[in-house]
């Protein structure tokens, strides 16, 4: 079964973001071709849901990351490659009777183009080859780790084919006779195609593995251990937003006991941005990523859903409130079809007044409380519901994010306390911004 995660959760977590550089996505692409990019896009567009696919992916992030591992090719090779290979026209394959005095004359004023772009394809495949050659027997002359031998081997039996061995034996890396050129071009666009797009598709990987490894090295980040689904543990220490600056690390600890995480906190107290952290890390880890955070175990889920800037339906009539009933009725039939899965509400039920909004958020967290194979985060100002789920639920872990008084001027901890807060300091920052005296002065004048 897949990892599911929806458009609203891709963009309240900023996976990829309006800017791509400032996102998720942007952190971890340091790839150096445009096909790593690619195969970095689809592990985003697809977490995984299998344990041991998790923990695999991890354990060669992390032997990279240990063997601080870089990229041995020229990253422009890879365009070129590309091109090379596209061509399929069977009207442009080199045939080693063609060799006449025109051609060649041809190709002595430099007019012959198409076969300069195939002869350029060709000497790129063969430094290709070469390099990716010297790599792994490197590689393989230092142990290779056994989470990533299985990718090498299959690598390295195409490379020592007879076909393609040749390559490796080429001395001349800037010109080739015609008729050599013929029968690499042969080979390599023809005959043995499928293996040489499996080279690029190892070598892509690479690039992915190598920028993954030089991020989490450079930010500290730690590999999350993926447990079997239906634990329902998740255990995080010093866990922060990748995407803020000098960001105030949390820990938390959820388990069947205390699946529902109640989260009460004043405006500004940072609820939204633990909140993300925590949907953000759900989310790598289970990309087999490292994570923001110094330590990390989880059961694998079989989904994420966040509502944290659930946007009104302006085209379909939809009103904030209504946008929020259909989220959590869409939410509410996800679970009931797949149990084992993570779901994160940011001020339940804001787009009502205090009366329903009370009503709802009870009744709503009672009902999701009542299942716990799934994880829940759900955060309020109505800490009067909080005390009313109290009474009634024996699984909600309730914490806050708490607000100091400095004199009439509050400040933000940013960090978790076990509870439901008391503050209600809204007046207070009216107050302190002059609001009220402005508007007095405009009354009057």
């Amino acid at each position: 079964m897949a990892f599911k995660a929806d458009k609203q959760t891709i963009d309240d977590l900023g996976i990829f973001g309006k800017i791509r550089e400032n996102s998720v996505y942007g952190i971890f692409n340091k790839t150096m071709t445009n096909g790593g990019a690619r195969i970095l896009e689809e592990m985003f567009l697809h977490p995984l849901s299998d344990e041991s696919k998790i923990n695999e992916r991890g354990m060669i992030i992390r032997y990279f990351q240990n063997k601080m591992i870089i990229f041995p090719f020229k990253s422009d090779l890879f365009d070129s490659i590309e091109f090379y290979l596209s061509n399929t026209d069977s009207r442009t394959r080199i045939s080693a009777h063609e060799d006449s005095l025109e051609r060649k004359f041809r190709n002595v004023i430099g007019t012959d183009t198409e076969y300069q772009l195939l002869h350029k394809g060709v000497l790129s495949v063969i430094e290709m080859v070469k390099t990716l050659n010297d790599f792994l027997e490197k590689l393989r002359s230092e142990d290779i780790d056994e989470t990533y031998r299985l990718q090498t081997e299959a690598a390295f039996e195409i490379i020592k084919s007879e076909a393609i061995s040749s390559c490796i034996n080429e001395k001349k890396t800037t010109r080739l006779s015609f008729s050599q050129t013929a029968s690499y071009d042969q080979n390599f666009r023809y005959n043995f195609r499928e293996q040489i797009i499996k080279l690029l598709t190892f070598i892509y990987h690479l690039d992915v593995y190598v920028s993954v490894a030089c991020v989490s090295r450079e930010r500290g980040y730690a590999f999350a251990k993926a447990l079997p689904s239906g634990e329902n543990v998740f255990k995080i220490e010093n866990l922060y937003h990748p995407l803020i600056k000098n960001p105030i690390a949390n820990s938390i600890n959820i388990n069947e006991k205390n699946n529902m995480i109640f989260l009460t906190g004043a405006n500004m107290a940072g609820k939204s941005t633990f909140m993300k952290a925590f949907g953000i890390s759900a989310f790598l880890a289970h990309m087999g990523f490292p994570v923001p955070a110094s330590m990390m175990e989880f059961s694998v889920q079989n989904g994420l859903f966040t509502t944290i800037n659930l946007p009104d339906n302006i085209n379909m009539g939809y009103s904030h409130f209504y946008a929020e009933v259909i989220r959590v009725k869409k939410v509410a039939e996800s679970i009931k079809k797949s149990q084992n899965m993570i779901v994160i509400f940011d001020e339940l039920f804001r787009g009502t007044n205090v009366k329903d909004a009370y009503d709802a958020t009870v009744a709503v967290t009672e009902a999701f409380a009542a299942n716990k194979k799934c994880i829940f985060i759900i955060s309020t100002h109505i800490i009067e519901a909080g005390e009313t789920l109290r009474d009634r639920c024996d699984n909600i872990f309730f914490v806050n994010l708490p607000t100091i008084m400095v004199g009439r001027k509050p400040t933000y901890t940013f960090k978790l306390a076990e509870g439901i807060t008391s503050d209600r300091h809204g007046m207070v920052i009216i107050n302190n911004e002059g609001i009220l005296d402005i508007l007095k002065n405009v009354k009057q004048a």
